[in-house]
């Protein structure tokens, strides 16, 4: 079968009957959830943290699901297959973020699981004393979280598409609907259980697949050396090139700094922080950030496929395509099935994290702080159940009726939003040297910075500076973040100067000590 656009593929019986059995035994693990490790559900810790029960493994592919996404596996390939080297920017980023992890994380659970915190924005509270500081970390969350489910959809999307099911109007969406409900029932169901269970068998079949690919595909296509050549051919042979197997040295900048605040952001969005909290206990968060660096050995492999589908020949009209094509292409119907219903799967357990962690904020932090402060444990529960619902419901109506471009662009721009919360959280866990008022007015300062630059660039990650002779484009996070940094560091001194009281901090010095 030689390799063609995935939207004009014919519908295959074979890949959509394995595709189907798998969707459907992973519906049926996540409503089982609701019974593995049994809980109260009507308790937002059990229903949104799954009690804290998770030991090694389970979080080990919980989290490891939750940031390794059904539209990571669709976007390191089509960056590669775009651009080359820039497109593998997603490995260090990984490396870089998993010592981060180790040092901060366990001193957030400790805090956490000693005052039953939910959500980072609980510790903010409790650290400074301040809720309007809350709030905003909260609203950050929130609007950096949105986007990033949508993109989970667009995986599914390009999937059901490269099966065949594509069309005009509200029929070519039916089946992601369908995908929708499944996920919004189950998840309302279980919480965080469903998707810590649906994991196991996610990540076994994205290993599966990954490893298959990469022993396969290069054999047939004449060898890893082969790809590379071909692969900086066909980019050599575009006017002006489109990329390079080789970084350029004018990327060295955006390359190192998107990676590194790539890696800050990362255990800051709430899915992340969600599925650190889920842990039993605080070795558990240490030893998965040991472990957890095996997933940036699949990522590199899977951005190797990017070049593949290069030297296979595959002709599409979104590099989003490629891996779907190139699947297609090389390999019989049933393994086809089977890789993409992995890739579908791929989407629902960070989706579903994902609304979790957004429905816990909006129940712990503006639900409970602000509309209902005498709400009860049951409230609050269903206050959440509702919110992860509706926030799946938004996610479906941008990927629906908005351009996915735009779910892209605000994406990059939950990146450096996200970046925005380091200071108030990040230094908040050492020292609380800084005063709540100059954390607030620092992280609008880095809001609104860091989106005002992102849009004067065309809602691109980098800005350009030329020093003398030599330009850099550092990442715009990174420069918002900086400009954050600053105006919190100088207003301290300003505030306690002029008398503001600092809030009573509600943590102890003993409550870090385990970590």
């Amino acid at each position: 079968m030689s390799a063609t656009e995935p939207s004009r593929l014919p519908i295959d019986p074979i890949a959509v009957g394995v595709f189907l059995v798998m969707f459907a035994a992973v519906t049926i693990l996540g409503f089982f959830a609701a019974r593995w490790r049994r809980g109260d559900l009507t308790q937002l810790h059990e229903w949104g943290l799954a009690g804290r029960r998770f030991g090694v493994a389970v979080s080990w592919f919980l989290i490891g699901g939750d940031l390794y996404t059904a539209y990571t596996l669709i976007a390191v390939p089509a960056a590669v297959f775009g651009t080359g080297a820039p497109g593998f920017f997603a490995v260090p980023y990984t490396i870089i973020a998993y010592p981060i992890m180790f040092l901060v994380m366990p001193r957030l659970w400790c805090v956490s699981e000693k005052h039953g915190f939910v959500t980072p924005a609980d510790f903010v509270r409790a650290r400074y004393g301040s809720a309007p500081l809350a709030l905003a970390i909260a609203i950050t969350g929130i609007l950096a979280t949105m986007p990033y489910i949508a993109l989970q959809l667009v995986g599914i999307q390009v999937v059901i598409a490269a099966l065949g099911f594509t069309g005009t109007g509200l029929a070519a969406d039916v089946p992601l609907i369908v995908a929708f409900l499944i996920l919004a029932a189950y998840t309302y169901s279980s919480g965080l259980r469903a998707p810590a269970l649906i994991a196991f068998v996610k990540d076994a079949m994205i290993y599966i697949v990954i490893l298959v690919a990469i022993a396969a595909i290069p054999l047939r296509l004449g060898g890893f050396a082969h790809l590379f050549t071909v692969a900086q051919a066909h980019f050599a042979a575009t006017t002006p090139p489109t990329g390079s197997v080789i970084l350029a040295p004018k990327a060295y900048w955006s390359y190192a700094t998107l990676a590194l605040g790539s890696a800050l952001a990362l255990f800051m969005y709430p899915h992340a922080i969600t599925g650190i909290l889920s842990a039993s206990r605080v070795d558990v968060v240490k030893r998965n950030a040991v472990l957890l660096p095996a997933y940036s050995l699949l990522l590199g492999l899977v951005a190797l496929l990017g070049y593949a589908a290069i030297v296979a020949g595959v002709h599409v009209t979104k590099p989003s395509d490629a891996l779907p094509a190139l699947f297609a292409a090389l390999f019989p119907s049933w393994f086809v099935g089977f890789a993409f219903a992995a890739i579908a799967i791929g989407a629902l357990v960070p989706a579903a994290i994902m609304s979790i962690a957004a429905a816990n904020l909006w129940t712990r932090n503006i639900y409970k702080a602000y509309l209902k402060p005498d709400a009860t444990d049951a409230e609050e529960a269903r206050s959440a159940k509702i919110a992860s619902l509706l926030v799946k419901l938004g996610a479906l109506a941008f990927i629906i009726w908005v351009p996915t471009q735009y779910a892209i662009n605000l994406q990059l721009l939950g990146g450096i939003w996200m970046l925005q919360t380091v200071p108030a959280i990040v230094v908040g866990l050492y020292r609380r040297w800084f005063h709540h008022r100059a954390l607030l007015i620092g992280w609008l300062a880095g809001m609104l910075s860091g989106t005002a630059l992102s849009f004067s660039q065309g809602v691109k990650p980098t800005l350009a500076f030329t020093l003398g002779t030599y330009t850099i484009a550092p990442y715009i996070g990174l420069d918002a973040l900086v400009v954050n940094l600053i105006v919190a560091a100088a207003l301290t001194p300003v505030f306690d100067r002029m008398g503001a009281p600092r809030h009573a901090d509600s943590t102890l010095a003993a409550d870090y000590a385990a970590a």
